[in-house]
């Protein structure tokens, strides 16, 4: 059994989380639950792979494509989703973002339009602009504490004569919605019909909650030449400091494509050996862990949703199907998102998301880390109540 409650300190780590908060809230030494990764050590199984391997004491160049790594991928498709999918479609990358970037690239020309879901991941945005795309946004209808897909919107949007891509975002982040087999075979239905492409990023496909099942969208598709996912180890293990990721490309002919910009153009052909010994572990040895890591989150969350509804009641969380991404939302309150950043970090000393970094659609949310211990979810919580009450004070007087 896992000891989730295990407070580790992450100080002087290089810890973007840690170590550099001040980038992006502007002070230090503020609690952080912001950039997504984890304060959980990764599973002893990983830890003792890793010290295997560096007692070898060798690190030259390293090959991904071979059948343990393949395989440990394929498998955990088949344990944990019951899908099959072809060793041959299985493709590395050292990243999820580079991916879709690198993909972006190869699939459509500049001013051609991407569609994305939004509120989305900030870097959806970064990565479609610096290509010299379009981004076209399908905004999610919020309705009743539920996240849905306008689907009338959408068909719009693959109709347009620019539209190439979908990025689609399964499960969607930040609501932290799981995607229905009827909504995925919608989406498949009208890209399909509009002849547009999807890009599938699943990097939170393994943290999915009771009553929710995560359906890789290649399971829902008749014709698999039209759609790839890119996923990886490192959200679910905690492992992204190690490198490496990973694409599912169906197509030959594209899965060729992007070989030769990996290898070619941007010379990335050798993998980090401790991101492949991390996920070739991970994938074959830690699924238990991984079952007991989503219990813990959950209790995170119902923590949260606990305490805003008794001590925080202008402020409500509906429960996600997905993610260690608490979606907050704080529409109730009568304070601006720079008054309620400025309450959180000056006096509160926390720091956590604003919704609007995901879009004009995520303007009256904040996005909670929760993939910590309880002590640190329990201290964010009573930090973000100071700052709210800071400005109650400040309202009245």
């Amino acid at each position: 059994m896992k000891d989730f409650d295990e407070v580790v300190d992450r100080k002087g780590t290089y810890c973007t989380q840690w170590d550099y908060i001040e980038d992006r809230f502007g002070e230090k030494d503020l609690l952080p639950f912001s950039i997504s990764d984890m304060d959980f050590r990764s599973p002893e199984t990983i830890v003792n792979a890793l010290e295997t391997r560096l007692r070898h004491g060798v690190f030259g160049y390293t090959r991904w494509n071979h059948d343990d790594y393949k395989q440990s991928i394929s498998s955990w498709y088949q344990k944990r989703f019951s899908s099959t999918i072809q060793d041959e479609w299985i493709v590395y990358s050292p990243s999820v973002i580079y991916s879709i970037s690198k993909m972006i690239g190869l699939l459509t020309d500049e001013m051609d339009h991407v569609i994305i879901q939004t509120p989305a991941y900030d870097a959806f945005y970064k990565t479609i602009q610096d290509n010299n795309r379009i981004i076209s946004r399908n905004e999610l209808i919020y309705q009743n504490g539920h996240y849905s897909i306008d689907f009338i919107d959408l068909a719009e949007r693959l109709s347009h004569e620019k539209a190439k891509v979908l990025l689609l975002c399964s499960p969607h982040n930040p609501t932290g919605r799981v995607w229905t087999r009827i909504e995925l075979e919608k989406i498949v239905a009208l890209c399909n019909e509009h002849k547009v492409y999807i890009i599938s990023d699943d990097i939170h496909m393994d943290i999915i909650y009771e009553g929710n099942s995560h359906i890789p969208i290649i399971d829902v598709m008749m014709d698999t030449s039209k759609v790839c996912i890119c996923s990886s180890a490192s959200k679910t293990f905690n492992i992204p400091g190690l490198g490496g990721s990973y694409l599912l490309i169906p197509d030959e002919q594209i899965r060729t494509q992007f070989l030769l910009a990996l290898k070619n153009k941007d010379g990335l052909s050798s993998a980090s050996i401790l991101g492949i010994e991390a996920t070739m572990t991970a994938y074959n040895d830690c699924e238990d862990w991984v079952d007991e890591l989503v219990s813990y989150l959950h209790s995170n969350l119902q923590i949260i949703q606990d305490f805003l509804e008794e001590h925080l009641p202008s402020l409500h969380l509906t429960m996600p199907n997905s993610t260690y991404l608490a979606w907050i939302d704080v529409s109730q309150l009568p304070y601006s998102s720079e008054q309620l950043q400025a309450a959180l970090v000056q006096h509160g000393k926390v720091a956590i998301m604003a919704g609007d970094t995901y879009g004009e659609g995520g303007k009256h949310f904040i996005r909670m880390n929760v993939g910590c211990p309880q002590s640190k979810v329990v201290e964010g919580l009573q930090r973000l109540k100071k700052a709210i009450e800071y400005l109650e004070q400040q309202r009245n007087n």
